[in-house]
């Protein structure tokens, strides 16, 4: 009989991280994947699963308006419950650090179902930053049988934590299987977008939507205004978050200017393109910090902390804060210190080559069905 691997994720990062996995397990004649999508995010994940033309067994559907973190995770784990009693997997899957991660760890928890946590040991060790992300990666990697490391820094969290290093593997971000696939695909940019990247082909690609942050945007914004007015070749492509509360920020701060083009949150593929395209990205989010080393494009972390401390020892990532001044400064001298940008967009990409996936299912397959594969043991 074939082993049954469970992977469930929800949201869209989940969704584009974990799609290269998903494939890799259905295509294997040796294991039999039930994917489980919680749909906590709906039209955003839906448009990644389209791009790597995967579809869900089980979809939960759980999102309402207005929904409360508490209702989410509740209905969530009563769903998931149903489907673990029914299908009776032998390991489930989980990513990362979202409600959909918490879910699945307690279901597995209180079912008794090895667990596998992807992307495991990212930490801040505030709980306040991310929030509830740091939370709720601590709480899976507590219940988490396999922890899939992405670096060597988060294997060290990983063993404070008393983590048995026979249970850690080293094997780089699934995120590069992802970006690599679809950055090589050809692709042509709709009109609007073409006309401004041809406009301003030094531009920067800029993303902000942290909770944490929403307050203290509108100094990332009046340092963009200043920049902006000072180097008028200079643009800057900004998908905006539909989050209300970003909206406000970015009606009240950020200038009009021929010089922004405000667009709405974009597909994975046209982002990765995006991304190809800048100059460089400055961003409150997790993910670009690993997508875009990749790519050799420099990244400005608009954070006070990151739980990827490995991107700024690599020197592919700058953490420059939320306050005017650093911002402003940082920005400027990726714009006109030559020496810097090249030494940023040269480094080597601490998360990995695009072979994780591959590496997860070797070990998946070592471990529970005893096929010898493996050097990726964290030892």
């Amino acid at each position: 009989m074939k082993m049954k691997v469970m992977p469930i994720i929800g949201t869209r990062p989940e969704g584009i991280k974990m799609a290269p996995l998903i494939k890799k397990i259905k295509a294997d004649p040796e294991l039999s994947c039930v994917f489980v999508n919680t749909a906590q995010h709906r039209e955003m994940l839906d448009q990644v699963l389209d791009l790597f033309e995967i579809q869900a067994d089980y979809d939960l559907n759980i999102m309402r308006p207005n929904q409360a973190l508490m209702d989410t995770l509740t209905t969530m784990m009563n769903g998931l419950n149903e489907i673990v009693i029914k299908e009776k997997p032998d390991v489930i899957l989980i990513h990362g650090d979202t409600l959909t991660t918490l879910a699945g760890a307690l279901v597995a928890f209180f079912n008794q179902v090895k667990l596998g946590h992807v992307e495991a040991g990212l930490r801040t060790y505030d709980l306040s930053s991310p929030f509830p992300e740091e939370g709720n990666r601590q709480v899976a990697g507590r219940y988490a049988d396999l922890h899939f490391a992405a670096t060597l820094k988060n294997l060290e969290s990983l063993k404070n934590e008393a983590v048995l290093p026979e249970n850690i593997f080293v094997v780089g971000n699934t995120v590069i299987d992802a970006l690599l696939e679809v950055a090589d695909r050809p692709f042509t940019f709709e009109k609007i977008l073409a006309a401004f990247i041809n406009k301003f082909p030094k531009f920067i690609l800029l993303t902000t939507h942290r909770r944490e942050n929403l307050h203290a945007l509108k100094d990332v914004y009046r340092a963009l205004n200043q920049v902006i007015e000072e180097h008028p070749d200079v643009g800057v492509v900004f998908p905006a978050h539909k989050n209300p509360v970003v909206r406000e920020q970015i009606k009240q701060h950020l200038k009009e200017s021929g010089n922004i083009l405000l667009v709405d949150p974009l597909d994975y593929e046209t982002f990765v393109h995006l991304m190809k395209k800048a100059y460089f990205i400055l961003t409150d989010s997790g993910g670009i910090q690993e997508e875009a080393p990749a790519l050799g494009k420099p990244v400005l972390v608009a954070r006070e902390n990151t739980e990827r401390p490995e991107g700024i020892a690599a020197g592919t990532l700058k953490l420059c804060g939320t306050s005017y001044n650093t911002v402003y400064a940082d920005i400027k001298a990726l714009l006109t210190n030559t020496k810097m940008y090249a030494r940023m967009s040269e480094a080597k990409n601490p998360y990995g080559v695009g072979d994780t996936s591959e590496q997860i299912v070797k070990i998946l397959k070592e471990k529970f069905i005893g096929v010898p594969s493996l050097d990726t043991i964290g030892k």
